[in-house]
Order: C-alpha cells, then structure tokens, then sequence
C-alpha cells in the first residue's frame, strides 16, 4: 500500500480549513483532456485516457495545482472494473489503472510542491481526492443525472467496493462520492466508507433543482441523513448550474454542521443521449470569481469547478482568497 503524505485518522478537509477559509478544488478533467487532443467519446469518458495518455493526465493535474488547486480529484470517475472488463481487461490489471488515477495525481501535486516558489507560502499542501462516480456513470447513459436505478444496495455495494478499496490502497487522501444522484447510493457509500475506518470522503449530489437532488429527495433529508457519518467529512452539489448550486448551498448550511461544498459545470446543459453539451446559463463562466463569492457568502467551504471548467477559472477563485 502506498503511503500518503496526509495519511492519519485526521481529517484531511478539516486540517486544510482550520487554517484557510475555503479549499479550492480543480476543475474539469474531461475538457482539459480533450484540448490536449484527447477523443473521450467512449464509455470509459476520461478513463479511456489511462489507457492511451496517462501522462495528460498527470499533465492536467499539475495545470491546476498551478491554477491555485489546492485538492484534485482524480480521474476514477469512470474507471471502474466492470467498465474496464467491458473493454476486455481483467480485474487486476483494472485495479491497477484504478490505483493508478491516484498516483498520476500525486506524482503531479509532489512535482509542482517540489519546485514551488514563494507565490505558494500562503496556501496547504494539496491533498487528493479520489473520485467515486455514481452507478449511473458505469452505465454510461446519463443515469447519474436521474438516480433512480431499480438496484437493490447489496447491488450498489458490490459494484463500489473495489474501487473504493483499490483508490484508499493507492494513498489516496480521501474519496470524493460525487455526482451522486440518489439518497439511496449516498448511503450505500457511508455505509461502505465505515468498512475503511482510516478514511474520510464527502458527498456531492447532482441536482435536479436548487432544493432537491435529481431524484426528487429535498437537499435537507440527504444532509440530515448524512449528519450521522462521521467520516463524512463534507457534504454538497456539483456538475449543476450556479443559479440551483448557489440555492442549494445554503440550504445544506442551514442544516448540517458539516462544510459544504460546490463545484458547479460551466452552466452548460448536457444531453445524455448525444453526449454533447449545449448552451445555457453563463453564470459560471465570465464572472467565476463573482460566483464563487456568492457560494462563500452562502456558506460554502470548498468551492471548485465541475465540468467544461478551466484552470483558468480556478485561478480566478484562487486569486479571491490569496494575496
């Protein structure tokens, strides 16, 4: 097992914002990759990258710790071993392109931390989070923007475990739950994460509007269902416009003592059954230090960008909180 830097029975999120006021996460990787000349039409998405280029992988990762990132999350989003064995490839050599997702991320944070300059005395070490995508993303048919599967949790456990084994072995600093679209998988994952007892990892829903996830449960049933995990250390929304982000933002605040967190898309709308994105609100994009205020004021701790963001976005929510 690889040893993280960060590895303890502390909480990463929290050790990062006893100092700072806010934790600035990356942005998208897909986008990235494919203005690196990367084609991600495939049901692997950005995991097909680990197979081909894992080194604009890493390339991306540093991108962002150079933007102002202060945790990136890794591109297991869609690597999982059924998706991988769908292409021919066995288990172990699946958890290992799996395990790799967090080693490109820590290779890339360790490089850029090595050769830092002064700029970088008033922010943490960054830390890695690895991404644990929704059942629905395996499914590669927009699921994870609906939620309701007809699987039962013995399903949803079976299918998660792996990966989430495999990405805490790796030195992982936490896991990122995301893009989470029912209450149901966002329990199965508490419920697994107390099979790691060294672990923390936050939630983050998709929406379906500011108070509700996408399958319909009001925001403050999932915080208050997930108040009882303590290694939960962080709840909030991702991959949703500013306007619903922003809303349910502050209804998580209301209610859970737990940071919350956002990191809304673009403001693009994207259409799973084309798997292309079209246009919508631009909130997100021209003035994202101006939402990212409004995100903080409404009680976010940890704010990024999901998908179609830059690190040139992540740069402006840096350059709101450092000097």
């Amino acid at each position: 097992m690889a040893a993280s830097p960060h590895s303890s029975t502390a909480d990463p999120i929290a050790a990062i914002l006893a100092n700072y006021p806010v934790l600035i996460l990356d942005g998208a990787m897909a986008t990235e990759l494919e203005r690196h000349g990367c084609n991600l039409d495939d049901p692997l998405w950005s995991a097909r990258v680990l197979l081909e280029q894992p080194e604009l992988i890493r390339r991306v990762h540093e991108d962002y710790f150079r933007a102002g990132a202060d945790c990136a999350i890794t591109a297991s989003y869609q690597a999982t071993v059924e998706g991988f064995a769908a292409r021919g490839i066995g288990e172990n050599e699946a958890l290992g392109l799996i395990r790799q997702t967090v080693e490109l991320a820590a290779q890339a944070r360790d490089a850029f931390w090595a050769a830092r300059e002064s700029g970088t005395a008033g922010r943490p070490k960054p830390i890695i989070a690895a991404s644990v995508g929704p059942y629905g993303a395996f499914l590669a048919d927009g699921s994870e923007y609906v939620g309701r599967y007809g699987v039962s949790d013995e399903r949803l456990a079976e299918f998660h475990r792996p990966r989430m084994k495999a990405l805490i072995e790796a030195g992982a600093d936490l896991l990122a739950f995301e893009t989470v679209p029912s209450l149901q998988e966002a329990l199965v994952l508490a419920r697994l994460l107390e099979e790691f007892p060294d672990t923390f990892a936050w939630v983050s829903f998709s929406l379906k509007d500011g108070q509700a996830i996408s399958e319909g449960t009001p925001i403050e049933a999932c915080a208050q269902a997930l108040e009882a995990y303590p290694r939960i250390a962080a709840i909030g929304v991702n991959c949703a416009p500013s306007s619903s982000a922003a809303e349910a933002v502050a209804r998580l605040a209301a209610c859970t003592a737990k940071p919350v967190l956002v990191y809304p898309n673009s403001g693009e709308a994207y259409d799973a059954s084309t798997k292309t994105w079209h246009a919508g609100e631009s909130a997100a994009c021209g003035d994202f230090a101006d939402s990212a205020r409004a995100w903080h004021e409404a009680g976010a701790r940890l704010i990024g960008g999901c998908c179609r963001t830059t690190p040139e976005q992540i740069a402006r929510i840096a350059a709101v909180w450092r000097t």
